[in-house]
């Protein structure tokens, strides 16, 4: 059986990532998300190991001391990482993962996994970016402040990634990255 592809997708935070992921695994059932861990609190409607694993801090950190994350970082006063286990068991089965992730994340998964896939959604515009922000009312004006100056410097570490794509319009944005996707099954 084929190994699966480690497709990491990231961009700033309100740059309509789980919107495109959403679609993404609709449209191709061999797609797998990989749900990560943090010690952020739940959003409305969000569910423990469907959204996220929700940790406290104390846990969060014991899996950090015995290896347990391909990934982890500390984002916005929290905690997020990715189980190792959870990707080299869907990858090993031939499935293809799709891990959401910001830019520090992706760029230690290159480092460990070199074969993964990096793509980063890029907002038309940070005026763009600030709208999608105030438009979901789930961050405070500081909140949104910071998110924006993050945005600024992930932006610039975009040129770390395999493949940039403009999140404009959003079944544009889903059938290119269908298309990256489509091109590493293929090889």
């Amino acid at each position: 059986m084929k190994k699966g592809t480690l497709f990491v997708i990231s961009s700033p935070s309100g740059g309509g990532k789980s919107t495109i992921i959403s679609r993404l695994l609709d449209n191709d059932k061999n797609l797998k998300y990989s749900v990560s861990a943090t010690t952020r609190k739940p959003r409305k409607g969000e569910k423990n190991g469907v959204d996220y694993y929700f940790l406290t801090e104390d846990e969060f950190k014991e899996k950090i001391e015995k290896q347990k994350f391909l990934e982890w970082a500390e984002v916005h006063n929290n905690y997020y990482g990715t189980l190792r286990s959870q990707i080299e068991n869907t990858l090993n089965k031939g499935h293809n993962v799709i891990l959401d992730i910001d830019v520090q994340g992706g760029s230690s998964v290159k480092k460990i996994m070199p074969e993964a896939v990096l793509i980063f959604l890029m907002p038309p515009s940070i005026k763009e970016l600030e709208k999608r922000l105030r438009n979901r009312g789930t961050d405070s004006e500081e909140d949104i402040k910071k998110r924006l100056e993050n945005a600024r410097h992930e932006i610039d570490q975009s040129s770390k990634y395999d493949f940039k794509v403009v999140n404009n319009e959003i079944s544009e944005t889903v059938n290119m990255v269908e298309k990256i996707i489509k091109q590493f099954n293929e090889v």
